[in-house]
C-alpha cells in the first residue's frame, strides 16, 4: 500500500519535532517552511533533534522546500495529510496555500498552540479538518536545522500528544494521524478535542504571555509568588469562560481545573495546592528549565499570539458577559513590550493592581 503523501507546513519547532520522527520511521514527508536558512540548513545537513535528558541526539535526512518552491507541488503527487504548524496569525495563508495540493480525500491537521480549526474548515470546510493538541512538549527551534526537547520523553507519565475528530468521534484517520506523531511520543486519540483544546489554551494563557511579559524562563516564573499568583488568576478566568461555553476540560498543568479557578478566585485550600503542585514542576529534571514559546518569539524579535491566547480569552468572554480583566491586562503588557514601549520585566506582572 502507498504510504499517504504528508506534508508539514511550518517546520518549527513541534512540526519539525514530530516531522522529523515521521521521516525517520519512512514516511513520505516534506517540509515547507519561511526561514530560508533553516530549509537550506535541512537540506544540507538534515534535521536535528536533541533532548536535555535521556534520548541520544540524532539527525534524519528529509526533503524541505522553500514556500516559494510550493508550486511544484502541482507535478507531484497529492498531499494526502497536511500538518499546519504555523503561528496563528498565518494559518489563513498556510492553509490556503496547501489546500490547492489536497489529494480529494486529503485532508488538514492542525497542530498548534492556539484553537484554530474553525478558521482552517472555512478554507477547506469542516469535514477535512482535525486537531492535534501537544501538550508539554517543550521544543524549541533553537538553529537552523536543529530542534531542542528541554526534557526527555514524557512516555507512559504524561500523554504529549491528543487528536481528535471536531464532531468527537474516534475516526480511522484520527487513529492514524495518532500513530504518526506517537512516532516521536506519548499520544492518544480522543472524543474531546474542544475540551482538550481550552485545556491547553488555559496551559498556554498562564504561561506565554507572562514568559513574553517578564522575560523570565518557565521555573522562575513559577517561583515568584505574585507571578504564580497572577498566573492563577489567570487560568481561573479562562477556566471560567471555557466551562460556560460547554467546555469539558481536561486536567491543566497536572492539577484539576477547578482547582486552578478557585486558586484565582481567592480560595485558601485550593491556592495552597495549586502552589505546591506547581512548585513542584520546578523540581523535575527539566522542571521549566526552559522559555515559553511567547517567550522565544518576544526575544526573537517576531510578532507574538497574544491576541489568539490571552486576547482569545478575553474575546470569548466579552460574548458571554464573563470578563477576564487579568487576561485583558496581561494582552495590553505584551503588546507594549512588543511595540518597543516597555522592556520586559517581571515588574510589568507585580506591578498591576487588579480588583
Amino acid at each position: 500500500m502507498t504510504k499517504p503523501r504528508i506534508a508539514i507546513v511550518g517546520a518549527g519547532a513541534v512540526g519539525g519535532y514530530a516531522g522529523a520522527y515521521m521521516a525517520q520511521a519512512g514516511h513520505d514527508v516534506t517540509f515547507i517552511d519561511p526561514w530560508p536558512e533553516h530549509v537550506e540548513a535541512m537540506r544540507a545537513r538534515g534535521l536535528t533533534i536533541a533532548h536535555l535528558k535521556d534520548v541520544p541526539e540524532f539527525t534524519v535526512p528529509v526533503r524541505a522546500i522553500h514556500l516559494t518552491e510550493l508550486q511544484s507541488f502541482a507535478k507531484e503527487r497529492p498531499v494526502d495529510i497536511a500538518f499546519v504548524c504555523m503561528k496563528s496569525y498565518d494559518t489563513a495563508w498556510a492553509t490556503t496555500m496547501i489546500a490547492q495540493y489536497l489529494a480529494p480525500g486529503g485532508y488538514v491537521v492542525s497542530l498548534q498552540n492556539c484553537i484554530n480549526e474553525e478558521v482552517i474548515a472555512g478554507i477547506v470546510g469542516w469535514g477535512r479538518v482535525l486537531g492535534a493538541i501537544a501538550s508539554l512538549i517543550t521544543v524549541e527551534l533553537s538553529a537552523p536545522g536543529l530542534v531542542k526537547r528541554a526534557a526527555g520523553k514524557s512516555g507512559a507519565s504524561h500523554t504529549v500528544y491528543r487528536v481528535g475528530e471536531p464532531h468527537g468521534r474516534v475516526s480511522p484517520r484520527a487513529e492514524f494521524v495518532t500513530s504518526l506523531v506517537a512516532l516521536s511520543d506519548s499520544a492518544l486519540t480522543t472524543t474531546n478535542l474542544w475540551g482538550e483544546r481550552w485545556s491547553k489554551l488555559v496551559a498556554n494563557v498562564m504561561g506565554n504571555g507572562i514568559a513574553a511579559a517578564t522575560g523570565l524562563l518557565a521555573k522562575d516564573a513559577t517561583a515568584d509568588d505574585a507571578i504564580r499568583a497572577f498566573a492563577a488568576r489567570l487560568g481561573s478566568e479562562a477556566i471560567r469562560v471555557g466551562q460556560a461555553l460547554g467546555y469539558d476540560l481536561e486536567e491543566i498543568l497536572h492539577l484539576d481545573p477547578e482547582v486552578i479557578a478557585r486558586a484565582g478566585e481567592g480560595d485558601d485550600a485550593a491556592r495552597a495546592a495549586y502552589d505546591a503542585q506547581r512548585l513542584a514542576d520546578t523540581q523535575k529534571p527539566g522542571g521549566g528549565a526552559h522559555r515559553a514559546s511567547m517567550g522565544q518569539d518576544m526575544m526573537k524579535g517576531r510578532r507574538t499570539e497574544i491576541e489568539y491566547l490571552n486576547g482569545f480569552v478575553v474575546a470569548r468572554g466579552a460574548e458571554i458577559g464573563i470578563a477576564a480583566p487579568a487576561n485583558a491586562a496581561l494582552t495590553a503588557i505584551v503588546k507594549r513590550v512588543e511595540r518597543g514601549e516597555v522592556a520586559a520585566s517581571p515588574d510589568l506582572i507585580r506591578g498591576l493592581r487588579l480588583n
